[in-house]
């Protein structure tokens, strides 16, 4: 199927698997979950060159607006702050909607549909249209990890992200032996300002799970 080739988007890669490839049921805590595309969004505006990380704060490095419609958002909200805020500060704020946000993204892109709930109390829940599209980025970041190519820097920052929020022993149960440490090795590669984004997304998380079970 054509939609295997992914939308290129590390968000919608991260959601996808984060989630149950059939039912879409998070495999993680819903916080975690949010936090991880929050620091997804936010490392998508890094990669196009639109903010930075500068002394651990959001900096605009290019207000001209992306294409893309939700990281547009992202780029409007920034550009609305009068004053500069905290990596850590930018996730809190975005994790409390980014799950609906990149899932409604999805949703446009064809890879979800809604489910609507049995009570009326209960959330719509969004599952994937097709098992095999909903597991590929897993696949895609098992591709990449061929010796004889470099590791793209959006595989990476995937990588990163994923085990920043949780999902770090998941992605391992499909990767080959001893190619986990090729891919931390590609991680530590990055733009320091990547670097200390998926860092600040693993304390906000590590947080946010520690706060939970007390």
């Amino acid at each position: 199927m054509a939609a295997l080739s992914g939308t290129g988007r590390v968000a919608d890669d991260l959601y996808l698997m984060a989630h149950h490839e059939t039912s879409g049921r998070p495999h993680l805590h819903p916080r975690a979950v949010g936090l991880g595309l929050a620091g997804a969004l936010l490392a998508e505006l890094m990669l196009t060159g639109h903010v930075r990380v500068w002394c651990g704060e959001i900096v605009v490095a290019d207000a001209v607006p992306p294409e893309e419609r939700l990281i547009g958002e992202v780029l409007r909200l920034v550009l609305s702050e009068h004053e500069r805020h905290s990596a850590r500060d930018w996730l809190a704020f975005l994790a409390r909607t980014a799950a609906r946000d990149v899932a409604r993204r999805l949703e446009r892109s064809g890879y979800l549909s809604q489910l609507s709930a049995r009570r009326p109390w209960r959330a719509v829940r969004w599952v994937p249209v097709n098992a095999e599209c909903a597991f590929a980025p897993i696949v895609r970041v098992k591709s990449v990890l061929d010796p004889s190519r470099p590791v793209p820097e959006t595989s990476a920052v995937l990588a990163g992200l994923a085990a920043a929020c949780g999902l770090g022993s998941r992605l391992a149960l499909y990767l080959p032996p001893g190619t986990r440490r090729r891919l931390d090795d590609a991680v530590g590669r990055l733009d320091p300002g990547l670097n200390e984004l998926i860092a600040q997304t693993q304390a906000a998380v590590d947080s946010a799970v520690l706060s939970h079970r007390v």
